[in-house]
């Protein structure tokens, strides 16, 4: 079923990474490879059982560091699906390890959350490494801007369509921009809008297991623009599923684990 690597987490952060490697795991990934820094490795291996840890740094290291790469490309090298970014944090060291990552390979990144953060404070000032033009990027609103450059969210939700294209010109790859519609693009395909989903999956780790769901479509065989749309229906239609239980207003993200079988028996994947 194919193995994903997850490069995620941090102290205080922990969650993240679990939630994106049960999403992993969840979506039909074979194996989920969690890369995370040694002092995470009690709650992760509390968490989630089930996934390969692959500890960087010993009971002391709280974050990733660019020091990191070598032993995370390693695991990269026998992995189908490659994510980073929930949970990871801001620091700068984090951020030389991601560059080292994108720049080491011919291999297309998930990027979501921190990745995102750290790739916009790169393109910032002009370090940005080249992207694969299958890499997938999913911002948020918010996230959508630092990667622009532009004032905020709101420049952003004023315009969705023109948003995703400048998004696509910038970073010359595939693009999910989350929101009510949520939008996929990517280079020379004109963009898709996903109808599924909610007003209460707006909530804390929503995010993270999207990240963790089209990893597992991406390492299971599907090309990523089809992951990344297939992955946005059937992450709307866990929370749809989620909603019509429990209702919009008391909705968590780990609820979106527990209907995403549903949503897969539903609408099974074909690869």
């Amino acid at each position: 079923m194919g193995r994903a690597l997850l490069v995620c987490g941090s102290r205080g952060m922990a969650g993240a990474a679990v939630l994106a490697a049960k999403a992993a795991l969840r979506g039909g990934a074979g194996y989920a490879v969690l890369a995370a820094p040694g002092g995470i490795s009690a709650e992760l291996t509390a968490a989630v059982p089930s996934a390969v840890l692959c500890l960087c740094g010993g009971p002391e290291r709280e974050r990733l560091r660019g020091e990191d790469a070598g032993p995370i490309l390693e695991r990269a090298a026998s992995s189908q699906a490659l994510a980073a970014g929930p949970g990871l944090g801001a620091d700068p060291d984090t951020g030389l390890l991601l560059q080292r990552l994108l720049a080491a390979g011919d291999r297309p990144w998930i990027l979501d959350a921190d990745a995102l953060n750290l790739l916009a404070a790169a393109a910032a000032v002009g370090e940005v490494p080249p992207l694969h033009p299958s890499s997938i990027l999913t911002p948020h609103p918010g996230e959508a801007a630092r990667l622009l450059g532009w004032s905020g969210a709101g420049e952003i939700q004023r315009d969705r369509p023109a948003a995703l294209a400048a998004l696509i010109e910038r970073y010359g790859c595939v693009v999910l921009l989350k929101g009510a519609g949520t939008l996929v693009g990517a280079p020379g395909h004109p963009p898709w809008t996903n109808l599924t989903g909610n007003p209460g999956m707006a909530t804390a780790g929503s995010g993270d297991v999207l990240t963790g769901l089209i990893a597992a479509l991406v390492a299971r065989g599907l090309a990523p623009r089809e992951a990344a749309r297939l992955g946005a229906f059937l992450h709307g239609r866990a929370g749809d599923l989620a909603a019509a239980e429990l209702g919009q207003e008391s909705l968590v993200a780990t609820d979106l684990l527990t209907f995403l079988p549903e949503a897969l028996r539903r609408h099974p994947v074909e690869c």
